[in-house]
């Protein structure tokens, strides 16, 4: 497995993970994107529609009729109705229920870095797992280590 840990910085996560979003639909993969606020899902909702105007990121919240046929769904707990091998938790909290995706990514601000080096460290001695660090650094991620 391949967990990936991507620190905003100064972005809001809805401002950023939409990046994400669209380069796993354009290597034709679904997302799951896990957040527990209400209000934090309903900005990844709308920023989902708006980060890209002349493309299309299909995506919907979980708990509607078609979960199973969203490229991206919204999801307030790692439950992926679509079939979803990479999860995206965006609201900065590691689940384990995460190590049960093929890749998991953790989006984390300056204000939860230690939670998330716990979380790196929670994983120093597992040989199948594979840590990757991300920064966003003048609008695009860069990959630290």
């Amino acid at each position: 497995m391949r967990i990936g840990f991507y620190l905003t910085g100064s972005q809001q996560v809805e401002a950023v993970l939409p990046q994400i979003a669209r380069a796993a639909l354009g290597q034709g993969q679904r997302l799951l994107v896990v957040a527990e606020d209400a209000r934090l899902r309903e900005d990844l909702d709308k920023s989902l529609w708006e980060a890209f105007p002349q493309e299309f990121l299909a995506h919907g919240q979980a708990g509607g009729a078609h979960d199973a046929r969203q490229p991206i769904l919204v999801n307030d707990e790692c439950d992926a109705a679509n079939g979803a091998q990479i999860v995206a938790l965006a609201d900065g909290q590691w689940r384990k229920e995460a190590t049960a995706f093929g890749r998991a990514l953790l989006f984390f601000d300056d204000e939860s870095r230690a939670a998330a080096r716990e979380t790196w460290r929670l994983f120093d001695a597992k040989e199948d797992v594979e840590r990757e660090f991300f920064e966003f650094e003048a609008g695009k991620w860069v990959k630290r280590a």
